[in-house]
């Protein structure tokens, strides 16, 4: 199967490339419509970015208004070598994978969030709104001599719109299936000669593809998916002299959801063997996802950001200083996955809830069962019992940061710049697991026993984090087709975890609220992590229509800290008890890479045909991968290290204007990988990288059609391919689960089920353009495709966490400017 599938992809990515006189990218395109060429400030100058030695994807303001683009994922999703894992488990937890480099949740980004020249910190942020989109710049590879720490992937740069000399209103709303709503709009203009401003905002909602079935009156019916958001913010730039520059920003948002989009699905063939029944053993794929849970869930988050950058041109180089205050507090209540071991199974309010939903005659999806007692019955995860239990889960970030940096001005075969950099972080994380004794659920990490949901197990930790920079970069011209670069950073991290957890007796268990006190007291942490940063790349003018760049880069994440007590409840449920040999520590090592890319950007035909590609090599030490464990202890989540990691492929891009109006437009990407060293899990050496997909394709186009009076008849189709994905380093194997120890023998898993396959998505927009509005339609996921977009693989419980993909969307957009 793997052999064919390699051939497939192969076959895909040739095709791909074959439609060179046919296609085009207009998302990574070297120039504009109109020709000329687009300006871009990934390297933290302005430069065009035919003359970048790197691979760079741009979505400039044209594109994202033509093709609808509002979210993250939906950017991402124009991108070759580039997927994303969003809004699953809850909002401020997004993960993207950029050439096989992936995000660890629970860890810090790996991708540098850039917004108007200010570097973001928290990954929080990825998935929110930062103001009206004029260009979006996708850098891959380790970026980490330009952004330092959680670059390793590469950087999202972002320019929002700047106040101009004339008041401009514009914006677009739209309504579509779902009770889908979207209010985006700005308003700018001057204040005076020497300032400006700008006010945007949006307003997002929906009420989500799938629905709560389950018995429970309080929660049957209620979308699993739904979300409500809105974000408004300010943007006054002032240039007191013609050598001066002051930009001040802020923002202010709020989010509602539901988190936790998750069902279960079970990987244990010999309970389907001794059972007769196949779905105890099924493919993630082909999992029939059923919401029933008695817990309505609630997520919130609430956003406050300010900014103000100084800019001053002394002739013979500017000096630009920023600094830079982020305040993000989230937190997230849902039914919990204890029912499937029995955590809860002695307890009066559990026993009672089976009970009467077994005499009311309540079918559990197969194959769970439901009987009179906890005992006799088979229940999984989140269930309409209260046996689940109750899960609340709080993540709170301030973070403070501030640069300075000297940069020469343009002119001249030298340029450079040098500068530092200062970030202070204060996170707070904590995850309880509350009895639920169907009194109604409280918001807070720990609750007594005389309670209506006493805690039962309990993380809470206070992170503490110093980081200090300092970085410079010079290139050089040698020749007019000859060009040297060199950059480098230095990073130092001071990290302190101080544990928040009591230690009282957990009344469900009569141990420890945080098993880590049973072997020992848990107590203040402290690690440093340093890392030098190069890269080194070199550029040559074949001719004034073809380029070709090699380049070299270091990128670095820091290491951390797991809840406090980690470490024990993997010894006592697992590696005692079942063998597991899983090596899990209360810290994680910092991950280093290496990556080298060599590629070329060519246009022909007048610049109607444009083309580029890379191939790449990476090696990743002590990559950073998240894991999730439950049992009857509760659930865990934890960041392991993957020892090493080789991850290479190829990629291109290729963009063809037919006719003025008309372009077709394909990318494509290959990535093989292999984990080489991985002492968590030793025996998963020779396994793909996690949450790195085969390949993607994309393939489109986009007519923009005069008909007349000053109108423009537009089309666009965009269909995107993402090849198949493993999510765990746990792959085509079989691990003894929890389960063997209540029923030897039948409790071992086996997960060569648990890889998404591969899938397509086709989007449409149609509609007619005039000069200061237009009236679209849109289609999003044509075909109602049914895909995951995320596994998470719990090989001791027996099985896999599935999110399902959102459905058909059908809508209509009105935009305008005034």
């Amino acid at each position: 199967m793997i052999k064919r599938d390699i051939r497939s992809t192969a076959s895909a990515i040739i095709l791909t490339m074959g439609l060179m006189d046919a296609a085009s990218m207009a998302q990574a395109q070297t120039m504009p419509a109109d020709g000329s060429d687009i300006v871009v400030t990934a390297r933290r100058s302005s430069e065009k970015l035919k003359d970048v030695p790197a691979s760079i994807s741009v979505i400039d303001n044209s594109t994202i208004k033509n093709a609808g683009v509002v979210t993250i994922t939906q950017m991402t999703n124009l991108v070759s070598g580039m997927t994303i894992v969003a809004n699953t488990s809850q909002v401020g937890d997004t993960q993207i994978n950029i050439r096989g480099i992936n995000g660890a949740r629970d860890a810090e980004s790996n991708v540098a969030l850039v917004v108007d020249g200010i570097l973001k910190t928290n990954t929080s942020a990825l998935n929110q709104y930062q103001g009206d989109l004029q260009q979006v710049e996708i850098l891959k590879g380790p970026q980490g001599a330009y952004y330092g720490r959680n670059a390793a992937a590469g950087a999202i740069v972002m320019t929002t719109k700047a106040p101009g000399d004339m008041f401009v209103v514009e914006g677009r709303a739209s309504y579509a299936t779902q009770d889908t709503r979207l209010l985006q709009g700005s308003v700018s203009g001057p204040i005076s000669e020497t300032a400006g401003f700008v006010l945007s905002g949006d307003y997002r909602s929906t009420d989500g593809f799938y629905r709560n079935t389950g018995p429970t009156p309080a929660t049957r019916g209620h979308s699993v998916d739904d979300s409500r958001n809105w974000n408004i913010g300010g943007r006054i730039v002032l240039t007191p002299t013609d050598a001066d520059r002051i930009d001040l920003k802020a923002r202010y948002g709020k989010i509602r959801a539901t988190p936790l989009a998750f069902d279960a699905v079970f990987a244990l063939p010999g309970f389907a063997g001794a059972f007769g029944n196949p779905l105890f053993d099924e493919d993630v794929n082909d999992h029939k996802l059923v919401y029933n849970r008695n817990i309505r869930g609630a997520n919130r988050l609430t956003s406050k950001e300010a900014s103000a950058k100084f800019s001053h041109d002394m002739g013979w180089a500017t000096l630009t200083s920023w600094v830079s205050y982020s305040n993000i507090r989230e937190d997230l209540l849902s039914d919990a996955a204890a029912g499937s071991l029995g955590r809860f199974n002695q307890r009066a309010s559990c026993r009672a809830s089976v009970a009467a939903l077994s005499a009311a005659g309540v079918q559990l999806p197969q194959p769970q069962f439901l009987a009179p007692t906890p005992e006799a019955s088979i229940l999984g995860a989140y269930t309409p019992t209260t046996c689940d239990g109750i899960q609340y889960t709080v993540r709170n970030q301030k973070d403070v940061s501030g640069e300075i940096r000297l940069a020469s001005n343009p002119g001249g075969p030298l340029s450079w710049f040098a500068g530092a950099y200062y970030l202070h972080i204060n996170r707070h994380f904590g995850t309880a697991i509350n009895e639920d004794q169907g009194l109604g659920a409280l918001r807070s990490l720990y609750n007594g026993p005389a309670s209506i949901n006493p805690t039962s197990l309990l993380f809470d930790d206070r992170y503490k984090t110093n980081v200090y920079a300092g970085f410079g970069s010079l290139e050089y011209a040698l020749s007019d087709r000859l060009t040297f670069s060199g950059a480098l950073r230095f990073d130092r991290e001071d990290r302190k975890v101080d544990p928040l957890v009591p230690n009282v007796i957990d009344p469900i268990t009569n141990g420890p609220i945080n098993p880590g006190f049973s072997v020992g007291a848990i107590v203040p942490k402290s690690r440093k992590y340093q890392q030098l940063q190069p890269k080194v790349a070199i550029r040559f003018k074949a001719s004034d229509e073809l380029n070709l760049f090699a380049d070299w880069g270091v990128g670095f994440k820091a290491g951390g800290f797991n809840s406090q007590g980690s470490t024990a409840i993997i010894d006592q449920n697992f590696n005692g008890p079942l063998g597991s040999n899983i090596n899990i520590s209360d810290d994680y090592r910092k991950e280093r890479s290496s990556a080298y890319e060599a590629g070329f950007k060519a246009s022909l035909f007048d610049r109607r045909l444009t083309m580029d590609g890379a191939v790449y090599y990476t090696t990743v030490h002590d990559m950073q991968f998240f894991e999730f464990y439950t049992g009857n202890f509760g659930i865990l989540r934890v960041v392991s290290n993957i020892d090493k990691v080789r991850l290479y492929g190829a990629e291109m891009s290729l963009s063809y204007r037919v006719v003025p109006g008309w372009t077709l437009f394909a990318n494509g990407n290959v990535t093989r990988s292999k984990i080489l060293k991985n002492n968590t899990r030793a025996d998963t050496v020779g396994n793909k990288s996690p949450n790195t997909s085969d390949y993607t394709i994309n393939l489109g186009t986009q007519v923009i059609e005069p008909i007349g009076e000053g109108l423009n008849l537009t089309f666009r189709a965009d269909y995107r391919i993402t090849g198949p994905t493993w999510f765990s380093t746990v792959q085509n194997q079989t691990k003894r689960s929890i389960f063997d120890l209540f029923f030897p023998g039948l409790g071992t898993g086996e997960y060569a089920k648990s890889r998404r396959d591969a899938y397509g998505i086709l989007d449409l927009r149609a509609g007619v353009q005039a000069e200061r509005w237009s009236l679209t339609g849109f289609v999003r996921n044509l075909t109602k495709k049914k895909y995951l977009t995320e596994v998470v693989v719990a090989p001791e419980f027996g099985g896999e966490f599935v999110s399902q993909g959102e459905g058909r969307t059908i809508g209509l957009e009105l935009g305008w400017r005034l």
